[in-house]
């Protein structure tokens, strides 16, 4: 028997539940991860892997801080679907959006041709995590049949509402490669791209990863590691209860340093990172810097049960290598250490591939609305799917490992 399902629209994520939300984020055996500092005999290699982004403590965090709101151009539209008697079988965090910035996925290139042609690309559907270019569930529903027809529900009813709203498309970015491949079938234009992770090959510790190398990328990776911490540099590892307001206010200083030069305004407020250290702060680990008694630097990491992924980085002091330093290679030591089998080290950054970051393909669906435009789309993203495979098998070449 089919499942009946009301599909209604909230303005916050707190119209719906964190337990009913998060039973569908991370439903099975992923909802509840091992926490980070327990001993382990292996790989932490679950089924289904947690993914801290789509919960509901960080997506809250992200609107009741106001980092996501009208204001800023993330006005939540999250799309829920309920049954007969309100139980939550399918939720999407979705976000109207009036510009392109925040997505890492880009398609700026579309919307000023659009627009030059006299249409209006804005506003347009975003489903994402704000800021946050991790893959992870885009649809969420429980595993099984009745969870791919609720998703399948849920993709269709992304379509109604981008035509109700008058919106000239649906962006669903950083989504797991099922998804995509269900939202071709829905009549979504599908795109790829590329990022660069790091795998753990049951690495005992760093200097076993090291002797994988050749011995030139070996030489380079311990020259920039020493130089990173030369003039008396410490390296600290906070979590849990180590993340107190005079560490936010540190980190804060750094991230609004480097993000003003990077990006002009930097897109998290200071109350987002008091939330998150409040209500998943286990779930954090925050690779601070100090030097002559004082923080310096700092790299924001979240952790799943398989991943730890590597988000936001600032500094107010230059050292050289040092970004190296905290992002890369603390990263790998804190997964070897924790038998974490991957490290994402957020988007872009060829340069990562001599760190020990080999390139994966991550994907996106589009639905667009006008015709006209939906056929060029098309015909760019079949080109740039090939460029992108191509790339992959090219840039694999320049990987830093021993051969053979």
């Amino acid at each position: 028997m089919a499942l009946e399902l009301t599909l209604r629209l909230a303005h916050s994520i707190h119209e719906a539940g964190a337990d009913a939300w998060d039973a569908l984020a991370n439903p099975g055996p992923g909802d509840r991860p091992a926490m980070p500092n327990q001993p382990e005999t292996g790989l932490r290699c679950t089924g289904a892997e947690y993914n801290p982004f789509v919960s509901h403590a960080f997506l809250s965090a992200l609107e009741r801080s106001n980092s996501v709101c009208a204001r800023t151009g993330w006005q939540p539209l999250h799309l829920l679907a309920t049954d007969s008697q309100g139980a939550l079988h399918g939720v999407v965090p979705c976000y109207v959006k009036s510009h392109s910035q925040g997505e890492y996925v880009f398609d700026h290139g579309w919307a000023d041709a659009y627009e030059r042609a006299g249409g209006n690309y804005y506003p347009k559907l975003q489903v994402s995590v704000p800021f946050t270019p991790a893959t992870g569930p885009r649809l969420l529903a429980q595993p099984g049949t009745q969870g791919d027809a609720v998703r399948g529900a849920l993709a269709d009813a992304l379509i109604d509402v981008c035509k109700r709203l008058d919106a000239s498309s649906v962006h669903v970015t950083f989504l797991p490669e099922h998804e995509w491949a269900l939202l071709g079938t829905h009549g979504y234009l599908k795109r790829t791209d590329q990022q660069f992770h790091w795998s753990n090959a049951g690495y005992v510790t760093f200097d076993c990863f090291l002797a994988a190398l050749s011995s030139r990328k070996r030489k380079i990776i311990r020259r920039e590691r020493e130089d990173a911490l030369s003039g008396g540099i410490t390296v600290h590892w906070l979590t849990g209860t180590d993340l107190t307001e005079s560490v936010w206010d540190a980190f804060f200083k750094f991230y609004m340093h480097t993000g003003s030069r990077k990006w002009g305004r930097p897109y998290l407020t200071r109350a987002f990172f008091s939330l998150v250290g409040e209500s998943m702060g286990d779930r954090i680990v925050l690779i601070m810097a100090k030097r002559a008694g004082r923080w310096i630097a700092g790299a924001l990491n979240f952790i799943g049960s398989n991943t730890l992924f590597g988000r936001h980085w600032g500094v107010i002091e230059h050292h050289p290598f040092l970004h190296f330093e905290l992002c890369y290679y603390q990263a790998i030591q804190y997964a070897i250490e924790r038998r974490l089998a991957r490290v994402e080290a957020g988007a872009q950054g060829e340069h990562k591939i001599a760190r020990g970051y080999l390139p994966t393909i991550t994907y996106s669906a589009h639905y667009i609305a006008d015709p006209a435009l939906r056929r060029a789309i098309a015909e760019f993203l079949k080109r740039e799917r090939s460029y992108v495979a191509a790339a992959e098998r090219e840039l694999a070449f320049a990987a830093p490992f021993r051969r053979g």
